[in-house]
Formats: structure tokens, C-alpha cells, sequence
């Protein structure tokens, strides 16, 4: 159904033509962890909302680009952890490096020596940046960075790209968002946005606000790349007017060039963030920054004192020893030309298969090859929560779960023929979806974007109904 919560009586058929047993452990856990876990897990993306209802609910272990559900079932993954594992799940040479790590210790009373390794590791790799500091989300390096311009800079206000669509769980990000309950007005305030592409949209903030913004960050790329110089021009306002100029590479990082975005177009940010890949998929990310910046959440100076950021785990020896690893591995092997290669493949081989069906209108593939997402349309061309559920639902079917088509450096010619042929069968029932009404088809309730005010009905009965 398409907006609903319980099957109605031709998805009650339909739904047990499927054998549901397939998930049937999956359904006794989703039934129990909403009452221990709030939302059922710990990050909004791999919530049940966001899912359709014929998919696993849990997953057990994940080998390279493949994972297993608590039921057995075997799925082609793409999405790959949120785009935080760009090898491979259980990579050996990364896991290898962790395991011996882990038999020293991970967590002392003074620095380990890793930290001093990992850190001119890090900085010699990337390149750009004088120091660094070591987290294990990305949220608390974007905060740090902006703290950091704040205090440089005495100013409060913070710019950001409207078009990106995550930068931090803290209320300077989300409170731009439809989903900010909780969030004072004042600090919602002092988060101001620009659009992706739009040097101007930027330059009238800091019209509007003169002398009050201390920092500018964006992803250097999502969709599309930049154009006319963009982000160099974006460098060229904040500089102009005195503000930090903060690249987030959380995604970008380690998928558009090994040492960062930043280095495939050329720009050399004040600071920027690391995450997600940088570890393929261990706990670890990275702020790296200018010294003048950097220096002032440090100990050796005589300006008023940062507390950037202070955490018990955020240099735990073996994540740093994964991050280590995977700069090795990118260093020694064509990783990023890997993800490109067969990202590119996705690309023409779904696009072939919308032509095929006639569907070239309503399923799209967009995004760079390394990190690709898909779009869905309905029969009058408007983008389709509806129909993304119902193609993600038919992909289940045939072994390829994906949220998106991110993909990793263990997808190979084999996993891309399979993702395509799925793509094939999927498109099928979406054809007919288009003709017939795509409640005759999809079963249960329609995933739902994260940034709404309020939650959904259809998913606060759906897996208790249905046997």
C-alpha cells in the first residue's frame, strides 16, 4: 500500500504468496527491539522506516560485498555501512592489522604510540594540513571544526550547503532541518545556508551578516561536481570576509581521489574532516587543519583555551591501526579507479535496462561512479518514495539490498552482472506498478525520508499485524 500502516486484503494475499518465512527471525527481533532500542538501531538511516517491509531486518556477517541476514539469506550489498567500507566487509589485510593491534591493548592512561604513527601517516598522505585530531564519528570532527573557526575568528555564525544532506547529529546542523524538536531557536539561528553550485546564494549571507560568520563548510562534491571554479570561489568569499573555509570529506574522502576530493580539484581547505572509508569501516575519523587553527585546541599557547574535543575512545589503537592499514592499501593498490570502473558498469547497464522497459523517464542512476545513488519517479514523472520502496522491495527479492549504489573495491564483474540482471526483473513489476497502481505491489508501508517532523503511522503497527 502506498501511505498506509497494515496490509490491506490483495497485499494480504500477495504477502503470503512471498513466504514471509524468509524474514522470520528478522520480524521476532523487530518486534522485540523497539522496546530496548530506540528507533530499533543507532543511526536514522538504517532504521525500519527506511526500508521496505519485505527486507532483513538484521544482519549477522558481511564478507566482501556480500552480507547474510539472521535468517540465512545471502544479498549482494551496496550502501556499504552509510559508504564507511569502500574495501570490502572483513577485509583481510584490514582486519589482519586490527587483530594484531588488539593483542597489545587498545585504550591507556597516556597517548599510545600509534597515535604520533597514525598522525604523520595521516598528514603525509592527505597532504594538506599541519596537525590532526582523532574522533570516532563525524559528527564530533564537523563540531570541532566549527568551534574551532568560532574561536579564531569571535564570530557565531556558520554557513553551510543546503544541497548536502548530512553534516553532523549537533543542533547547528540539524536544526536546519524539518526534524529539529528539541533545538532552541537561538541556535538554530546562527546556522545559515547556500546552495551547492551558487557562489552568490553564499555571498549574500555574508551581506546579510557581515563581520558574523566564521566558517563555510561543504562536501566539495555530491551528485554533480563543481563548476566554474565553485569551490574555489566559495574559498575566495570565506577568505574575503575573514571566515574558515572547512571541507567535509567524510564521503568524499578515500571515494573521489585517495588523499581526498580536495586533491582531484585542487583546493586546499583551512580545515576538513575525515570518516567513514578512511577505516573501511572501523571507528575512526580525522580532523586535519592549518597549525595557526589546529594549535588552539592544543597546550602549547598563550590564546584563550579550546576544549575542542576530549574523548576516552577516540584513539583507541586498533581503529588507528585500521586507518593505517587502509592508507596502505589505497597506497599499493587501485582502489578508487577500481570503484569507478565498476560503479560505471552500474551505470550503463541499469540505464540500458530503464530503455529497455521504457523507463528511462522514471528510474535514473545518479552520482559520481564511486558513490552512486538511484532515483525513482512516478506515472507523472514526480520523485517517488512509493516507487523507490517498490524497487528496493523487487531487488530484495532477486539477492541485492541497496539503499543506494554505493559500491566497494570486492564488487566484482560477477556482483554487477547479478545487481544489473536484478535491476532487469525489478523494473518489470515497476512497469506494471506504473500502469496499475503501485498499491498492488508493494507491500506494507512506504519508507520514509529521515528529516520529517513526525513519525509515520504505517510503521508503528506494521510489524506487529502481519504474522
Amino acid at each position: 500500500m502506498s501511505g498506509g500502516g497494515s496490509l490491506d486484503e490483495h497485499n494480504q494475499t500477495t504477502f503470503t504468496s512471498h513466504n514471509m518465512s524468509k524474514f522470520e527471525r528478522s520480524r521476532a527481533m523487530q518486534r522485540r527491539v523497539h522496546e530496548v532500542i530506540p528507533g530499533g538501531c543507532h543511526t536514522y538511516a538504517k532504521g525500519d522506516d527506511q526500508f521496505p517491509y519485505l527486507s532483513p531486518g538484521f544482519i549477522t556477517r558481511g564478507k566482501g560485498s556480500h552480507v547474510w541476514d539472521v535468517d540465512g539469506n545471502e544479498y549482494i550489498e551496496y550502501g556499504m555501512g552509510c559508504r564507511a567500507v569502500s574495501l570490502g566487509h572483513a577485509f583481510p589485510p584490514i582486519v589482519d592489522a586490527v587483530r594484531q593491534e588488539l593483542e597489545y591493548g587498545s585504550n591507556f592512561t597516556r597517548p599510545a604510540a600509534v597515535e604520533l604513527e597514525c598522525a604523520e601517516v595521516l598528514l603525509h598522505h592527505i597532504g594538506n594540513g599541519d596537525m590532526c585530531k582523532f574522533a570516532k564519528d563525524g559528527s564530533t570532527v564537523t563540531t570541532t571544526a566549527l568551534k574551532l573557526a568560532r574561536a579564531y575568528t569571535g564570530r557565531d555564525r556558520v554557513a553551510l550547503c543546503a544541497d548536502q544532506p548530512f553534516f553532523a547529529i549537533h543542533d547547528w546542523f540539524i536544526g536546519t532541518t524539518g526534524i529539529s524538536a528539541g533545538i532552541p531557536q537561538a541556535i538554530r539561528d546562527l546556522s545559515l545556508v547556500f546552495r551547492y553550485n551558487d557562489p552568490e546564494s553564499l555571498e549574500f549571507q555574508f551581506r546579510k551578516f557581515p563581520n558574523q560568520i566564521a566558517a563555510v563548510i561543504l562536501e566539495a562534491a555530491k551528485y554533480e561536481d563543481p563548476q566554474d571554479d565553485f569551490l574555489h570561489r566559495v574559498q575566495e568569499i570565506c577568505h574575503r570576509h575573514g571566515a574558515i573555509f572547512i571541507l567535509d570529506e567524510m564521503i568524499t574522502g578515500f571515494r573521489w581521489h585517495s588523499r581526498g576530493a580536495q586533491h582531484l580539484y585542487d583546493i586546499e581547505p583551512d580545515l576538513s574532516t575525515f570518516g567513514k572509508a578512511l577505516a573501511n569501516g572501523f571507528s575512526a575519523s580525522a580532523l586535519i587543519g592549518k597549525r595557526e587553527l589546529m594549535r588552539r585546541c592544543g597546550i602549547y599557547h598563550d590564546e584563550p583555551r579550546v576544549f575542542a574535543m576530549s574523548t576516552t575512545h577516540g584513539a583507541e589503537t586498533h581503529a588507528l591501526r585500521a586507518v593505517m592499514a587502509t592508507i596502505d592499501f589505497y597506497q599499493n593498490y587501485p582502489v578508487v579507479e577500481t570503484l569507478e570502473r565498476q560503479g560505471q558498469k552500474l551505470v550503463d547497464g541499469i540505464k540500458a535496462a530503464a530503455i529497455h522497459h521504457g523507463l528511462e523517464n522514471h528510474v535514473d542512476v545518479i552520482g559520481r561512479p564511486s558513490c552512486l545513488v538511484f532515483t525513482t519517479r512516478d506515472a507523472d514523472g514526480e520523485y517517488s518514495q512509493a516507487f523507490r520502496s517498490l524497487l528496493m522491495q523487487e531487488l530484495i527479492k532477486h539477492g541485492v539490498l541497496g539503499p543506494s549504489l554505493v559500491i566497494s573495491y570486492s564488487h566484482d564483474d560477477d556482483d554487477v552482472a547479478k545487481t544489473i540482471a536484478a535491476y532487469d526483473k525489478a523494473m518489470e513489476v515497476y512497469r506494471n506498478a506504473l500502469e496499475n497502481g503501485v498499491n498492488h505491489y508493494l507491500i506494507g508501508p512506504v519508507s520514509q525520508v529521515v528529516y520529517q517532523p513526525f513519525n509515520s503511522p504505517g510503521f508503528s503497527s506494521a510489524y506487529t499485524e502481519v504474522p
